[in-house]
């Protein structure tokens, strides 16, 4: 169905937005005028991203604002004000600096949303290593990996997750010369050729003076989630700081009194670029929740902690949805003003099932792990279209190109078709690198864009919408599907909870669409089901689009970020390797 657009007026404001009128912003917006909203360090000595974070407020009249309020999954609540997070991350470098950790290192952490994650990555910042989170979720062997690649000198982790996952494979990754070890209930640790945390914090001075850092010293060592293939170690550098502060006010609308919560675990890059450093940037708080996903729970920290600013995915979205909008109206919510999504496309109907159920709508946004911030939004200001990404933030250039039979790139200016989803490069966080690999990063770029590999459209009005992956895209009797939208008709009716679209290798058509489906709470799966919902899709869809196939399954794979991983769905189903799935999201 075409969904109704989602108006906006100045009665649907709680406060003033940020970005009032698109176009006058996009106008006069510019990344210098950007880059003069942070200090720099003193003296003139460059861009450092904990600085901008942490030290320029620890400094001023924010030091005693909060800037973490952290829940624990057994209900312990610890608050972390600006003041102190500034000691602690001090401290952290410190320790860094009595290690012999040196400008560029490489600094693991392997944990889950504990204090010591947040301290740790801002304490490296500071000391002008390289942070690289890495999911707590990890087995053995991504963890190895991904050391590997990066050249790991140091890595920070429990005793729990050391001794389960790190103790097997330490010794084949020959450049980590230190295990840091945070003791499970804030016991000290005893373990060989290990370092207590604690133990090295506490002995660590409180001042801590950050050297001359440029913009383009590297800072962050994201790994891409991994749903095509394997990660790819995408370095970004202490001037992206500029993008994660901008973009946070304009796209997420941060205001100084808000209370924001980002539901992203720091172990892909949405945790840690809107987890941590654009809230601080900002100067606002933070609620950090160690606790897996529970609804009754969501809901009662959006009650308790009274969030302003909400930032999740859309599967846990789509989870809320099942189960049922009953619950919802048991806990006060009127303190939230503005709801984000991000992490792969949200479907239209969870749009408008936010705005019934919550009386706001999910802000759909869309970005990657290369681009490092939010490059395209829907904004608090401007009307929504269910199922778009929204438009480009102000500073990016974004268009739609495709390939001519040359190779050559070029830009398809007609509305409503489908291309590449393409950048001009030059926005402040930007991936710099592909960690190790040249050849690898130059292939993203020709034409003068960067290529992103996802497949979209551009309406007449300026919105983009999502098709797929390039690599997901299924090619059908002469026609090009994007699983996306095949997934989306399909939650549209009542039974569907979630679904997943591959192509499936077909001897006549080339390929044929097959969909897996979970169902709601109450609906059995039943093979007059089934044929109700191919009728469904066909009525929708039309017989060359709609999936020929259905089958129930109890879940559909998704990383941790909430992307569908279609690449292990099709190799499971034609019995092919899985490949890397150690960002495969727990069930």
């Amino acid at each position: 169905m075409a969904w109704q657009t989602i108006a906006k007026s100045e009665r649907d404001w709680a406060v003033t937005p940020n970005l009032q009128n698109y176009e006058d912003t996009r106008r006069t917006f510019s990344w210098e005028s950007a880059l003069r909203e942070l200090d720099g360090l003193p003296e003139g000595k460059g861009l450092n991203i904990a600085h901008e974070a942490v030290a320029r407020h620890a400094d001023g009249p924010l030091r005693n604002h909060l800037a973490f309020r952290w829940l624990g999954k057994n209900g312990e609540v610890e608050d972390f004000t600006y003041g102190r997070l500034h000691t602690l991350t001090n401290r952290f470098a410190n320790v860094l600096q009595n290690l012999g950790v040196g400008k560029g290192d490489r600094v693991y952490v392997l944990a889950g949303r504990i204090p010591e994650l947040y301290i740790a990555a801002l304490g490296t910042l500071k000391h002008r290593a390289v942070f690289c989170p890495l999911f707590s979720a990890f087995g053995p062997e991504p963890i190895r990996a991904r050391l590997t690649i990066g050249q790991g000198k140091v890595l920070v982790t429990t005793q729990m997750l050391y001794e389960r996952k790190v103790k097997t494979i330490r010794a084949s990754v020959a450049s980590l010369e230190h295990v840091l070890l945070i003791g499970d209930d804030h016991r000290p640790t005893n373990v060989p050729d290990t370092i207590d945390y604690r133990t090295l914090m506490e002995r660590a001075s409180d001042a801590y003076a950050i050297q001359p850092t440029d913009p383009e010293d590297v800072a962050l060592l994201h790994f891409t989630s991994g749903t095509t293939g394997t990660p790819k170690g995408a370095a970004h550098v202490h001037g992206a700081v500029v993008a994660h502060h901008i973009t946070g006010k304009l796209a997420l609308d941060f205001h100084k009194d808000d209370i924001f919560w980002c539901t992203a675990d720091p172990g892909w890059v949405t945790g840690t670029s809107y987890g941590i450093i654009a809230p601080l940037t900002n100067g606002i708080a933070s609620i950090i929740d160690e606790g897996d996903f529970d609804a009754e729970r969501w809901y009662g920290i959006l009650q308790s902690q009274k969030v302003t600013v909400w930032y999740s995915a859309p599967t846990a979205i789509r989870m809320m949805m099942k189960t049922g909008p009953e619950i919802v109206r048991k806990y006060d919510l009127r303190s939230l003003r503005f709801l984000s999504s991000v992490g792969e496309p949200l479907n239209p109907e969870a749009v408008v099932w936010s705005k019934e159920v919550f009386g706001l709508p999910f802000h759909d946004n869309w970005w990657q792990t290369e681009t490092g911030g939010i490059m395209i939004a829907n904004f608090a200001a401007t009307e929504i279209r269910p199922g778009s990404m929204g438009r480009p933030l102000p500073g990016i250039e974004a268009a739609i190109v495709r390939q001519n039979g040359s190779g050559a790139v070029e830009e398809i200016r007609d509305a409503d078709v489908q291309g590449e989803l393409a950048l001009r490069p030059g926005w402040p966080s930007m991936f710099r690198a592909y960690w190790g690999e040249p050849e690898r990063y130059k292939k993203c770029f020709a034409g003068g864009f960067y290529l992103t590999g996802d497949l979209a459209k551009r309406d007449r009005d300026g919105y983009f919408w999502f098709v797929g992956r390039k690599d997901d895209v299924i090619k059908t009797s002469g026609h090009l599907i994007g699983p996306f939208e095949v997934e989306s008709i399909l939650m549209e009716h009542k039974s569907v909870a979630e679904s997943g679209v591959i192509g499936k290798p077909d001897p006549v058509a080339l390929e044929i669409v097959k969909a897996f489906v979970v169902l709601r709470k109450g609906f059995e799966p039943t093979e007059e089901l089934r044929r109700e919902l191919l009728a469904f899709a066909r009525t929708k869809l039309g017989a060359a689009v709609a999936p020929k196939e259905i089958e129930f399954v109890a879940s559909v794979p998704r990383t941790r970020s909430g992307k569908i991983m279609r690449r292990l769905l099709k190799a499971r189903e034609l019995g092919l390797p899985e490949g890397d799935i150690s960002t495969l999201e727990a069930n």
